[in-house]
């Protein structure tokens, strides 16, 4: 019994000091609050190499994913996968509420138990790695710091090796790029040469449904995922390219998340946001969301007339897009000159008076957004910041930005905290997928990174696949079309979307001039009434490409969204997350013709007396879906 005691004190005093024992070499672990998971670290021996890095993770006491290797491959110098001895172990545990700018709900609880474990390698002088894993309720995470030592000041890492290895052929919902359809394919179907985008999506044998995600990403080269060749139903990381380092320095966070239901992976989004830098933005009380229209003709007529129509239904921003300036694509146009492209002055004769049209927009309360090219960004940027300033620019959207390797990732956040000190916000087209990136700089107003409706548009079914996939990184800019025969979603459909796809900045009539439209329209009340930022979020339910149900609530109002896919459905929303006792007014927009109409550009209206015991019945085309206006019935 002394020599246990005695033996049990020592090792503790030799974790506290930084000592190496045998015993420190043993699995370590951290349990989640609610001890949903647990995150298992060791250091041991394989057939090829000696001291090397694993983790493995459990879920309500199963092994979820097996021992999993860690590593890096250096540019130069000697990978750092093996060889390595713990020196030092430390736990603490977090548990706080911060309240955001603006999001999905005003408050998040980040709550969670904390393991730092410190290793060395055998180099002269030995090199030191601390690695940080997180165990949430909603999910785990882990990280690597390059700290401050004698081994090296600065590294390039060729290449990461993060592994999840799990215990079985996953069934995936991969696509290779941001704004892709999805394929579903087992990991052992994945194509070993190819690249997936993240988030990566996986459901197993038991029903769990999985995502691995990337968080807190400012200026590393983007994480895609690819299946290891060397080890079955594994999945491993693969970098954008080459990470050129100073320390101290952390890489973005690996997030593995777990639960029952793709809905509850959906509701816990806030992760990345909890695992991203809190706001760096010395103000944000200039920062407005709202709706915005595009303006494509670029004329003065025509911006008038769409400010006119924004001022009467209730929508918030003007968007001025290509060719403002001249051809977005040429390098000597000059963003920071009022200079139609020659196809506008032959397709949409007139002009275009900027200033007017800036003014004109500030006297009905509506805001100007610009749209500039990557290429005239990155030469101007310094230059053009303070001139829209000055001009009285709202925000900018960046088109064609490049992103993946390093240099990409640390120019577009730069860029973004610029825009913040100028009080511009932003909105990034085309590959770009945040990470957490609008909680460290509110001014990120929403990204595309999704496959809206600029063009053909998604099908129903990936438009159901991204709201459960593409919307676990944040804001998505779907860029709804409403007139348009090409876009293949019902009225009642699109509608829903406003509600299910979170965006501060919300895109609508994409491709619709302001003549299209009197504003007197029976469903134009729902778009002036419809918030952009919310206080509360549920996802009432759904499976992945077949429909979804999201509820959410401004302050004393709710907002239900049904989208569908794939078949004519009938689903029950009960309303219990209303408040009991209180009684509301529901105005519901549905599908003219459930029976399988391909293009409904028409909808029916109606209103009903709800409480929290109600249950609403949705019909839905295979295109279809259906929206709801919820209010409190006033006091007489």
């Amino acid at each position: 019994m002394t020599f246990r005691i005695i033996s049990r004190v020592a090792t503790i005093l030799c974790l506290m000091t930084g000592m190496s024992t045998s015993h420190v070499q043993a699995e370590n672990t951290v349990v989640s609050p609610g001890k949903k998971f647990s995150i298992h670290f060791s250091v041991k021996d394989t057939a090829k190499i000696q001291g090397a890095l694993f983790w493995r993770v459990d879920y309500n006491g199963k092994t979820l994913m097996a021992e999993s290797q860690l590593g890096f491959t250096l540019l130069n110098a000697p990978s750092m996968d093996a060889e390595f001895k713990i020196t030092r172990v430390k736990h603490s545990k977090h548990d706080s509420i911060w309240k955001t700018v603006y999001g999905e709900q005003s408050e998040i609880r980040d709550n969670y138990s904390q393991m730092q474990v410190t290793v060395e390698d055998n180099q002269s002088p030995p090199r030191h790695l601390l690695l940080t894993f997180r165990a949430y309720d909603e999910g785990v995470a882990m990280r690597t710091t390059f700290p401050v030592q004698k081994a090296f000041s600065t590294l390039t890492i060729k290449s990461e090796e993060t592994r999840f290895r799990f215990n079985e052929d996953l069934l995936t919902w991969t696509t290779r790029n941001a704004q892709g359809s999805y394929k579903k394919l087992h990991l052992s179907e994945m194509n070993l040469k190819h690249n997936y985008e993240r988030p990566l999506f996986m459901k197993n044998s038991e029903g769990l449904h999985l995502v691995i995600l990337e968080a807190g990403m400012l200026d590393y080269s983007r994480m895609r995922l690819g299946r290891d060749a060397s080890v079955p139903n594994t999945i491993i990381s693969r970098l954008g390219g080459t990470v050129s380092l100073k320390t101290p320095y952390s890489t973005p966070w690996r997030v593995l998340m777990v639960a029952a239901t793709p809905g509850e992976i959906l509701e816990s989004n806030y992760l990345t946001l909890n695992l991203s830098p809190p706001n760096r933005l010395a103000d944000t009380s200039w920062i407005k969301p709202g709706k915005q229209c595009r303006e494509y003709s670029i004329t003065t007529k025509n911006s008038k007339a769409m400010i006119d129509f924004l001022a009467k239904v209730g929508l918030e921003y003007l968007e001025l897009d290509t060719g403002w300036y001249g051809p977005e694509s040429d390098e000597a146009a000059d963003a920071s000159t009022v200079t139609r492209a020659a196809y506008f002055e032959k397709h949409y004769p007139g002009s275009f008076d900027l200033p007017e049209i800036i003014r004109y927009a500030k006297s009905k309360g509506i805001g100007v957004v610009l749209y500039v090219n990557r290429i005239h960004l990155e030469k101007q940027l310094d230059e053009l910041l303070p001139l829209y300033q000055k001009w009285g620019i709202a925000g900018l959207k960046f088109g064609f930005v490049r992103v993946g390797d390093q240099d990409a990732t640390k120019w577009m956040h730069d860029a973004i905290r610029k825009c913040g000190e100028h009080h511009l916000f932003v909105d990034i087209h085309d590959e770009y997928r945040p990470t957490g990136i609008e909680r460290t700089y509110p001014n990120f107003m929403t990204s595309e990174g999704i496959k809206g409706n600029e063009g053909a548009g998604p099908t129903p079914k990936q438009d159901v696949e991204n709201t459960f996939i593409r919307c676990l990184c944040g804001p998505a800019d779907f860029t709804m079309a409403w007139h348009q025969k090409r876009v293949k979603l019902s009225w009642s459909h699109q509608m829903a979307a406003a509600i299910v796809y979170y965006s501060p900045l919300q895109t609508l009539f994409w491709s619709d001039p302001a003549s299209m439209f009197t504003g007197d329209e029976p469903y134009m009340k729902f778009f002036g009434a419809l918030p952009t930022v919310w206080n509360q979020k549920r996802v009432i339910h759904g499976e992945i490409g077949e429909y979804i149900t999201v509820a959410r609530r401004s302050d004393d109002a709710w907002f239900v969204g049904t989208m569908n896919a794939m078949k004519r459905r009938k689903v029950d929303i009960p309303l219990s997350f209303l408040t009991p006792g209180i009684k509301y007014t529901a105005t519901i927009y549905y599908d003219t013709d459930p029976e399988g109409a391909t293009e409904s550009k028409s909808l029916k209206i109606k209103t009903m007396d709800v409480t929290s015991e109600t249950v609403i019945h949705a019909d839905m085309a295979d295109n279809g879906g259906q929206a709801i206006h919820i209010t409190p019935v006033a006091k007489p």
